[in-house]
């Protein structure tokens, strides 16, 4: 398998959804390199940015961006899998940022959840319009003001532990057809989650993206 991204640097990762420029130069001040899905790379070359690569079934890319970018783009025709999918099987870097995949289409946000969570060992986070997702390590400690929402949405059957949250999680059992904890809050300034399976995103505000970012990279990883 081609992998495009393979080093110590980080990865902005920019899909065809809606895609703020202010937000793109945000992420790229945080995670250099820059990776397109697809027709992403229609939105960063119009904002004066160049991929590294980019990957996926190129239905939506422009051919003459796919004539002009050559040997940097990586098709990968099977239909089996979206083009977030395609790109995060072939990144491995400390982390990825994910922008444009949501606020176009709400099949393209939720499958790119899945994607999230399915690829989760690489440290993935999403920004959205409003919030920032990213799936829960084993065991995660945030550093918040009392009373900020904090979103856990399971994506799969997932029990866990709470301390500092307004209502634990203590002996719950997670389900998404069931029961989700869509917005609790921090009743204290340090709140410690612990999940027993991969399973369950976090969902914050944006302004949390670089605490909730070093939360993230210092957590033991899935193994």
């Amino acid at each position: 398998m081609q992998t495009p991204v393979h080093d110590n640097s980080a990865v902005t990762l920019v899909g065809g959804g809606v895609l703020d420029p202010d937000d793109l130069d945000m992420a790229l001040a945080i995670a250099p390199r820059l990776v397109a899905a697809d027709g992403g790379a229609n939105q960063t070359m119009a904002l004066g940015h160049r991929p590294e690569q980019v990957i996926g079934d190129l239905d939506s890319l422009d051919p003459a961006l796919r004539t002009e970018l050559g040997d940097r783009v990586i098709h990968v025709p099977e239909q089996h899998s979206t083009d977030l999918d395609k790109c995060l099987a072939r990144i491995v870097a400390p982390f990825v940022l994910a922008l444009g995949f949501d606020g176009a289409r709400l099949d393209h946000t939720l499958a790119a959840m899945t994607a999230i969570t399915r690829h989760g060992r690489a440290r993935i986070m999403m920004i959205a319009a409003a919030d920032i997702a990213f799936l829960a390590p084993p065991r995660l400690q945030l550093r918040l003001a009392i009373g900020e929402r904090v979103s856990l949405f399971p994506m799969g059957p997932v029990t866990g532990r709470s301390l500092g949250l307004h209502w634990p999680i203590d002996g719950i059992r997670f389900t998404p057809e069931a029961l989700v904890g869509t917005s609790n809050r921090a009743d204290a300034t340090q709140v410690t989650l612990e999940c027993d399976r991969a399973a369950m995103l976090v969902m914050l505000e944006r302004t949390r993206l670089h605490m909730a970012l070093q939360a993230l990279l210092a957590a033991e990883d899935w193994r």
